[in-house]
């Protein structure tokens, strides 16, 4: 069994699905240790060239892994060394779609359908008003929100509320139970009145006092038994107001964010936008 692994993620476009899909087959090894490298808008043969000749320099015969999502069969064609392991997502799935469908693909690279300028607006507001609306912002303008996260400091809320306006269009807020509102098992007006579209995010005392010894060390904050303390009655406040709660305990981001939007029975926009390749 190897030990570790160079991993490289090829693309004609930003490579976001070139490295989703190597990333969510990496994983299932944890024993093996991966140097990760992404190699996004490879767009001609010479380019190809000098991307290949990079990753064999840096990985001395070691057999690399590639992941590629380019579209151009003859810029593809590079990466079909014997010096490498190449994982192509579109010679293994674009051949039988064309089949099943009974049409030629465009294969072109970018995005994968039309984006409107109304969907491009959407998006954009959404992104506003998540970024305005972060970390207990602004709390009378609640009504507007699609959804509102709670929970404890450092208990994922950001980066959450960021994936669900930016991946899913979604107008996210969130709002930090600091001590006034733990200490006296309430939640603020704006939240209240909104609790309907509010999600409770927790997690573990252990993780969460590992975030917060790594930005405030030994300090009261971050100390196990504060995390304890701060957990226990933030739960007690969402069992109290009927708000559901979800852990963010050994979850990514996007699976933390899928699982608030099914909770609340929100799904992508309609016209939402797509992930490039």
């Amino acid at each position: 069994m190897w030990s570790s692994k160079d991993v490289y993620y090829i693309s004609d476009s930003t490579g976001i699905l070139a490295t989703n899909l190597g990333q969510a087959l990496i994983c299932q090894f944890p024993e093996i240790n991966f140097h990760e490298e992404k190699f996004p808008f490879v767009l001609n043969i010479e380019e190809a060239q000098k991307t290949l000749s990079y990753i064999l320099n840096q990985s001395s015969g070691r057999r690399p892994l590639i992941f590629s999502t380019i579209m151009n069969e003859e810029v593809r064609a590079v990466f079909d060394s014997p010096e490498v392991e190449l994982f192509d997502a579109f010679e293994i799935f674009m051949e039988r779609m064309e089949n099943c469908l009974e049409a030629k693909a465009l294969r072109v690279p970018g995005f994968s359908r039309h984006i409107d300028n109304l969907t491009m607006a959407r998006r954009v507001e959404a992104i506003h008003y998540c970024l305005e609306h972060d970390d207990g912002v602004k709390t009378h303008e609640l009504d507007e929100a699609d959804v509102i996260l709670l929970g404890v400091s450092r208990s994922g809320k950001t980066p959450v509320s960021v994936y669900l306006a930016t991946q899913m269009g979604l107008k996210a807020a969130n709002f930090p139970l600091t001590s006034e509102y733990l200490n006296e098992y309430r939640l603020p007006d704006g939240v209240a009145r909104n609790k309907k579209r509010a999600i409770a995010l927790t997690t573990t005392p252990q993780l969460l006092h590992s975030v917060r010894e790594k930005r405030y060390s030994d300090s009261n904050y971050a100390k196990l038994s504060t995390c304890i303390e701060e957990i226990e009655k933030a739960e007690t406040i969402f069992r109290n107001h009927k708000i559901p709660i979800i852990s963010t305990a050994g979850k990514s981001i996007e699976e933390t964010a899928t699982q608030v939007s099914q909770e609340l029975g929100l799904s992508k926009k309609p016209a939402s936008l797509s992930e490039s390749p």
